[in-house]
């Protein structure tokens, strides 16, 4: 056999010694995981939970954590690890509809603003810039005001202040190759208009676009529990996370455990989509490289 040292791999056969394969982030592996669970437990919901959400027990209302009920009871006597198992359906929904939403609309926007410049470019940008100029969630609250309460209403009320940030980065990139020798190259063999738009500008967006979508995802999550906190998220009887930290907030002091356990759900969660956004961008984006 020959040596190692003397070893010389063939013409187009890979050096594995000299170009290993890119390291996964471990951020990524984590996150993606857990994201994984959470999807998992919001399908297998009612295999999870010890108990109907909904149930009412007024004989063993406020009571603490024990063996029977880990996470204790609310005001109604229902068991709240259940509420907090079921609260996962409403929000991974919404997170899904809201990205659904915002990641093609701000995508089209920023491609087409970046691509045709002059004054669609100038139209495009400044409705882009009185959108974020405006509070995401006042915005929010006066949307879901006038359509009422609600999931819809306030996935539609979330997507319409949210689109801007896809937008403003897809013209940036768009923006940085809209003189390239690639798209001369394109333009070259005929290519131009919508195909050369979304056939060869938005594949060097979505790496961009779905950092954007996981980093959207963190702060949605504290968007939709603040709205189920002033009341017009989800409706009872439905389990939702914001509606439990503001049922539980008046019985704090003494019956802590009510607020607790939303309230770390929320805070577990977005801090997974945000350990997500940092593994995707270090995956995707060349310029913090493969780690």
């Amino acid at each position: 056999m020959m040596p190692t040292s003397f070893y010389r791999p063939r013409p187009g056969q890979r050096s594995w010694r000299r170009n290993p394969l890119p390291s996964v982030s471990p951020n990524l592996v984590i996150s993606a995981s857990l994201c994984l669970m959470l999807l998992v437990t919001a399908i297998l919901a009612p295999c999870l939970a010890p108990f109907d959400p909904n149930i009412q027990n007024l004989t063993q209302r406020l009571c603490p954590p024990s063996a029977l009920h880990w996470f204790g009871t609310d005001g109604f006597g229902r068991d709240v690890l259940s509420r907090v198992i079921y609260g996962t359906r409403p929000a991974m929904i919404m997170l899904a509809m809201i990205v659904t939403l915002t990641m093609p609309l701000g995508l089209l926007v920023g491609i087409s603003a970046g691509y045709l410049g002059g004054w669609g470019d100038r139209a495009l940008m400044r409705l882009t810039d009185i959108v974020l100029a405006l509070p995401g969630l006042v915005i929010a609250l006066a949307l879901v005001a006038v359509l009422g309460a609600g999931l819809m209403n306030n996935v539609l009320a979330l997507a319409l202040t949210s689109w801007p940030h896809f937008a403003r980065q897809a013209r940036a990139e768009t923006l940085a190759l809209k003189n390239s020798d690639f798209l001369m190259a394109a333009r070259m063999q005929g290519i131009g208009g919508w195909r050369l738009m979304y056939g060869h500008i938005l594949p060097f967006c979505l790496p961009g676009a779905v950092v954007r979508a996981a980093m959207t995802l963190a702060h949605a999550i504290l968007a939709i529990a603040g709205l189920g906190f002033l009341g017009v998220g989800a409706q009872p009887p439905m389990s939702e996370w914001g509606k439990m930290v503001a049922d539980g907030s008046t019985v704090m002091a003494e019956q802590w455990w009510v607020a607790t356990a939303p309230g770390v759900a929320i805070f577990l969660t977005s801090l997974i989509f945000n350990l997500l956004g940092n593994g995707l961008r270090d995956r995707l984006d060349p310029r913090h490289g493969n780690r």
